[in-house]
């Protein structure tokens, strides 16, 4: 999975598109994008770079790598 990717890697969240409604009733389209962050992950063994949500961060969803460990 390529770390650009603008998905969460655990819960697969991504953008979410809507409109903004002015006083006027006005409507122009926006997005929602999600709170990711670059973490490094233990998967299978192996330690990779992934973007996770902050919900999933909190809830401890993802095993962090140790600091010092090589990224594959």
């Amino acid at each position: 999975m390529a770390i650009s990717r603008n998905r969460c890697y655990v819960c697969d969240k991504g953008v979410v598109f809507g409109n903004n409604v002015s006083h006027a009733n006005n409507k122009t389209r926006r997005t929602w994008k999600p709170n990711l962050q670059v973490v490094r992950v233990v998967s299978e063994g192996k330690t990779i770079k992934v973007k996770v949500c902050t919900r999933c961060l909190a809830a401890g969803k993802v095993q962090r790598a140790p600091r010092g460990a090589a990224v594959a």
